[in-house]
């Protein structure tokens, strides 16, 4: 069984930056793709930026050109850094990783809360 374990949520004032992190219990070489998704109160949850084995990635356009989806394969780690973040961006921040088309992994979520 995968396990993914998010980090570095917390409370930012509006413009600023936070890195989220992902890492995973094995090698996330073996994923056909992973991303972060984010739910806010009484939202559906939704795909905020994805990363293919490929190295290939797409972002919801609310975050396109503020939020940079990467990955260290020697560490086995996804990152999510988020810069001139807005209190819109407020929401549980999860990651996901795709072993194929039917076998997923979610983490436990990490909290981001952008306010002044």
């Amino acid at each position: 069984q995968v396990q993914l374990v998010e980090s570095g949520g917390g409370l930012v004032q509006p413009g600023g930056s936070l890195r989220l992190s992902c890492a995973a219990s094995g090698s996330i070489v073996s994923f056909n793709a992973m991303g972060w998704y984010r739910q806010a109160p009484g939202k559906q949850r939704e795909l905020v930026a994805r990363i293919t084995s490929g190295g290939s990635t797409n972002y919801v356009d609310s975050v396109k050109g503020r939020f940079t989806i990467s990955r260290d394969t020697a560490k086995n780690t996804v990152y999510l850094q988020m810069n001139s973040l807005k209190p819109e961006d407020t929401a549980v921040y999860f990651c996901k990783a795709e072993k194929n088309k039917f076998t997923h992994y979610w983490g436990q979520g990490t909290q981001v809360t952008v306010s002044s």
